[in-house]
């Protein structure tokens, strides 16, 4: 028995069924009877458990650190520690398991300018609604900023419908450097070369069979699925638009992400000036790796993050 409450308990147990005095029920438990007299003095803070447990229903994968940015923005002065210690007593645990994955060889990361647009990722996910009738999300994220540019649910997607869909978002957020996508027929048939060379924009294919080539939509999928399309049920394609378009704003405005240092990724991206300079607040954050300096006559690596 570890703890001060369990052995409390087993000591207490001793006392009341067996009939044992408290210097010998300590004795078998191995307790301190000064650990097991003392009363705690720590106030019972039940409106902050309340909030605690009302935020952890709302968001039921969120971890006790993006559950404490929550509670700071709406003027929780208590510190992490006290919030993490709440969040383990309130059984308010989320388990993951994890992939047990070994890193083989050396890594070359991609060199991108840190600037809205600099590159964008796109992938699929797919679901199912309530009635077993399956569909697929096309999924949008701009690398450095982590913000879902667009997150479109049908029942089927053609390479035409894909071009549509960048060319809707390029209309809003500007062209993008740099596009980067696994082989699937939806990126490489006719249209979408035909929209590249059109368009100007530099298409880059992964290789075959290494998702994590393309990690930042692969770890945006994993969001989704983990917040969204496991805790939801859609009815139909238009529910499913409407639920899906309501995470993604949430996603964008009020989830905190812990690679841009807690920040929502639109507050992120808001520090960004007209013409691309880094952030202004950059000590506030966590730095992003950065590969080795770059050759002669490439951009300085303080301009620069690794990617990919």
């Amino acid at each position: 028995m570890v703890g001060p409450a369990v052995q409390r308990e087993a000591v207490a147990h001793l006392r009341a069924v067996m009939g044992l005095s408290e210097r010998r029920a300590c004795s078998i438990v191995g307790a301190d009877r000064k650990m097991v007299r003392y009363q705690s003095c720590r106030p019972p803070d039940t409106e902050l458990r309340a909030r605690l447990r009302e935020l952890a229903n709302e968001r039921r994968r969120f971890g006790y650190r993006r559950l404490f940015i929550l509670l700071r923005r709406e003027g929780e002065p208590s510190g992490v520690n006290r919030i993490h210690r709440l969040y383990r007593e309130e059984g308010l645990s989320v388990r993951k398991r994890r992939a047990r994955r070994k890193a083989v060889g050396a890594r070359a990361p991609i060199l991108i300018e840190a600037t809205p647009n600099a590159r964008w990722s796109t992938d699929f996910v797919h679901d199912q609604f309530a009635n077993g009738r399956r569909f697929r999300i096309l999924n949008i994220v701009d690398d450095v900023t982590k913000q879902c540019l667009g997150a479109i649910p049908d029942t089927s997607i053609s390479g035409r419908r894909v071009a549509r869909e960048l060319t809707a978002i390029i209309e809003r957020h500007g062209k993008p450097g740099m596009i980067v996508s696994d082989h699937g027929t939806e990126f490489t048939c006719n249209a979408m070369l035909a929209w590249c060379k059109d368009n100007g924009v530099d298409w880059h294919f992964i290789a075959p069979g290494k998702p994590m080539q393309n990690g930042f939509v692969e770890s945006f999928n994993g969001r989704m699925r983990d917040e969204l399309l496991n805790e939801t049920l859609f009815f139909d394609l238009d529910d499913a638009r409407a639920k899906i378009a309501a995470w993604v704003a949430d996603f964008n405005t009020a989830r905190p992400h812990s690679a841009l240092g807690y920040l929502t990724p639109a507050a992120y991206a808001a520090n960004f000036t007209a013409t691309g300079d880094r952030l202004r607040n950059t000590d506030q954050l966590r730095r992003s790796p950065v590969a080795p300096p770059a050759p002669q006559g490439v951009k300085p690596a303080e301009a620069l993050i690794a990617a990919g």
